[in-house]
């Protein structure tokens, strides 16, 4: 099976199974595992930060830092679309207690002048307190856009003007950097936290890293704990993201050249209305007729391809290291003769 469904499939390389059998590893609750510890410390210095906390996913550091960032009753400003809003399990309103103010934006991603218009007034009562604004880069729903570095500089110019923290969504942040071609820690500077997956396009098979100051971290660290997030011997899998961040960030360009190819061959096809332009390794194509939608699946499915549907009518897939180029002339081929 060809498993194009997400990047969240991928399987540990013989090599990173061999760094996570051989991890030295200590309780890491008593901040004692030496493989978290320096997992942590690679992460932060990557995008310039003070300090990082390993966790079990990107859900888990997102929903962290909200609580960190925001009081109950506050507004959180996020994309219509954001993963943080919409994938999350209503997390923002039942691990915060906080309101949500939804914009509409261009393939996931939001304008300043945007932002600047709905901060709410401090001084009225009749509104939440603004307290945070939330960005994800790049934008799953947006079929992996990403965000313009001038823009990026305006949000967080913003955001700093009036004390506003931002934060990033980086489920897919390496993928971003592979196009907009900014070190991490150039890119980071934008930002108050930070939330990277391990366990998506970089292969680890689970785990995600929050970075922000070293006095953010300590609060993070505490809600991690109320949220049952504390891990003992954690090393053996902080290993595998150790081992991603420093022998997987280079090859994610390969993804992008196989979701490229694989988009040219759907658009080249009588029942594709349109596909979203690929920034990265994520494809979302729009059938011409909705209808048929899980129909194309099925048929893609006894190919061998798996995909998965994406809202009436569209379909996503997503390269990821686990697939070659082999399987994508496959792929290709197998679409156009649909």
């Amino acid at each position: 099976m060809i498993d194009l469904r997400s990047d969240t499939v991928t399987q540990p390389s013989k090599a990173m199974r061999m760094a996570m059998a051989n991890a030295i590893v200590g309780d890491d609750v008593f901040k004692e595992d030496p493989t978290v510890i320096a997992l942590e410390k690679h992460g932060a210095a990557l995008f310039g930060k003070e300090a990082a906390l390993f966790c079990s996913s990107g859900t888990q550091t997102n929903q962290i830092a909200i609580n960190v960032h925001v009081q109950p009753g506050g507004e959180v400003i996020c994309h219509e679309e954001s993963h943080i809003y919409k994938y999350e399990g209503g997390g923002i309103a039942k691990n915060s207690g906080a309101s949500v103010r939804l914009l509409p934006g261009d393939r996931g991603r939001i304008k300043a002048e945007e932002i600047k218009k709905w901060i709410n007034p401090q001084s009225d009562v009749h509104f939440p307190l603004t307290q945070l604004v939330s960005l994800e880069d790049t934008a799953n729903r947006g079929g992996g856009a990403v965000y313009e570095i001038e823009e990026l500089s305006k949000i967080s110019t913003l955001c700093k003007s009036l004390q506003l923290p931002l934060h990033l969504d980086g489920a897919r942040v390496f993928n971003a950097l592979a196009v907009n071609n900014q070190s991490p820690k150039s890119y980071g500077a934008h930002y108050d936290s930070i939330s990277i997956c391990l366990s998506k396009g970089l292969g680890a098979p689970v785990g995600s890293l929050l970075l922000g100051t070293e006095a953010f971290i300590e609060k993070a660290r505490r809600v991690r704990k109320v949220f049952g997030g504390g891990m003992r011997q954690a090393g053996i899998i902080a290993a595998g993201g150790l081992y991603a961040l420093e022998n997987h960030i280079d090859r994610l360009i390969e993804d992008h050249v196989h979701a490229s190819q694989l988009a040219r061959a759907l658009e080249g096809c009588s029942y594709i209305q349109t596909v979203l332009p690929v920034h990265t390794n994520i494809v979302v194509a729009n059938l011409m007729n909705e209808s048929l939608r899980d129909e194309l699946i099925k048929k893609l499915m006894l190919k061998g391809i798996a995909c998965m549907p994406f809202g009436p009518g569209m379909i996503r897939m997503v390269t990821h290291l686990d697939i070659t180029a082999e399987q994508i002339e496959f792929c290709c081929k197998t679409i156009e003769s649909l």
